[in-house]
């Protein structure tokens, strides 16, 4: 199946083998997780993120200054991704699939989409460009996004599409709080 994915293109530039593979908690448990959706709804939101979202970045600023950091988030990858290190002792990473939209529209045991909010989500930056520029530009072409969450200008920004195209901003606090004191300028561009 990876060399299927590996020549599906979810927009003009990215296929879903990147799209799904590109956390580095996947690089290091690559032969323990099984990547890729099995809802094909997660892959028309995953394409229809890339479309809308993804694609007009990358046109302004390039696909090699395009990096991508997290992007869909299988079951199996949130498995890892909440679990220790064995080595360091360190959490893999963090995720919210109740609300973050990685997970796209895949569903538990139960039925049950991961995330209500539906959609899809990823983690980028721009090599060169300071993230509070990045966003400056994203309000400036009005991209339809559904969430975006700005950590600082030197980490990536995330950024969702989805049904609800809410335009949500959150920014967060060093013990890493939501909030939104600080983008009050953003805001009132939204």
């Amino acid at each position: 199946m990876m060399e299927k994915e590996r020549e599906v293109f979810i927009g003009k530039y990215l296929t879903l083998f990147e799209f799904c593979t590109c956390t580095k908690t996947y690089q290091k448990y690559a032969t323990k997780i099984a990547p890729f959706p099995q809802n094909p709804e997660s892959i028309t939101a995953i394409a229809d993120l890339n479309r809308n979202i993804i694609d007009p970045i990358i046109d302004h600023f390039s696909r090699a200054k395009f990096h991508l950091t997290y992007g869909f988030c299988s079951p199996d990858l949130k498995r890892y991704l909440n679990q220790k290190d064995p080595l360091t002792g360190q959490k893999n990473g963090r995720v919210t699939p109740s609300r973050d939209q990685h997970i796209a529209h895949e569903k538990n045991s139960n039925g049950k989409y991961y995330c209500d909010r539906l959609g899809s989500a990823c983690d980028f930056c721009i090599t060169d460009v300071p993230s509070n520029a990045l966003v400056d530009w994203i309000l400036e072409q009005q991209l339809p996004f559904d969430s975006l969450y700005y950590y600082s200008e030197k980490r990536p920004i995330h950024i969702s599409y989805g049904p609800q195209h809410k335009r949500s901003m959150w920014t967060f606090t060093p013990t890493g709080q939501p909030t939104r004191k600080g983008i009050q300028h953003w805001l009132e561009k939204t």
